[in-house]
């Protein structure tokens, strides 16, 4: 299959520390794809990177078969890439379909906020990928599970078909984290996007993922078809130790 992401050698230094050392990976389209590590891994750095928040020290990251010269969100989000962060970045007073068609909203006579044309986008949008939100909702008055959802159609409204997903399943119910891996499956299946989960719930990513990739202190331990391994190997890479469980 065709890798859509490609981040080659990537070292990301900050002043004292080196989060990312010398990490390579490779997404391909139409995968879900779980990366894993313990706190302070440098998971979420790594995807930070992807997602232009930070320009690595040094290494290099090619989308879609372009090189990428300029590390910035927006230049990432025009490439087809969005992301969700663990903490929402949504405006709690706004409508849920103000926040999301935020910074691209439909205008009346090139001025005007077009309040029912963003309404309709959004229904638009909830039909085709089954994330269902109702549009005139106050964001601030809806449970997180729904406020997930809105982040989620926020990068899809943007044209995002790769998705990375930060801790997606830290804030919501059993329920709602079934509902969200049903989503994500079918999406993929469908509309052959690819999805980049980043966690450290391990039966997660035996029930959702192809592959998986397992971060060590900044390293890039393994990488590995899901069905090639288990709970237990995986926590051994993490820790750099065989994990046995204690009954009490």
């Amino acid at each position: 299959m065709e890798n859509v992401v490609e981040l080659r050698n990537i070292t990301m230094d900050f002043p004292g520390v080196r989060a990312n050392d010398d990490v390579s990976l490779s997404v391909r389209r139409g995968e879900i794809f779980a990366l894993v590590g313990e706190n302070g891994a440098g998971k979420s750095t790594l995807m930070n990177v992807l997602y232009g928040i930070l320009t690595p020290t040094m290494g290099e990251c090619i989308i879609k078969g372009k090189k990428v010269t300029s590390f910035n969100p927006k230049n990432t989000i025009a490439a087809g890439v969005g992301m969700v962060h663990q903490h929402f970045m949504l405006v709690p007073s706004f409508t849920v379909a103000q926040n999301i068609v935020m910074s691209r909203e439909p205008r009346k006579a090139g001025i005007l906020f077009d309040e029912k044309a963003a309404n309709e986008a959004v229904r638009s949008l909830t039909a085709e990928y089954g994330l269902q939100v109702n549009p005139t909702d106050i964001t601030g008055r809806i449970g997180v599970g729904l406020q997930q959802r809105v982040e989620i159609l926020k990068t899809l409204y943007r044209g995002a078909d790769v998705l990375i997903l930060d801790e997606p399943t830290a804030v919501l119910t059993p329920q709602e984290t079934d509902e969200l891996f049903a989503i994500l499956r079918r999406v993929v299946k469908e509309k052959g996007m690819t999805v980049i989960i980043i966690t450290h719930k391990l039966y997660e990513v035996m029930a959702i993922s192809d592959r998986v990739g397992v971060m060590r202190q900044g390293r890039m331990i393994a990488i590995d078809e899901t069905k090639n391994v288990t709970e237990r190997s995986l926590a051994a890479m993490m820790v750099g130790r065989d994990v046995v469980a204690v009954q009490q």
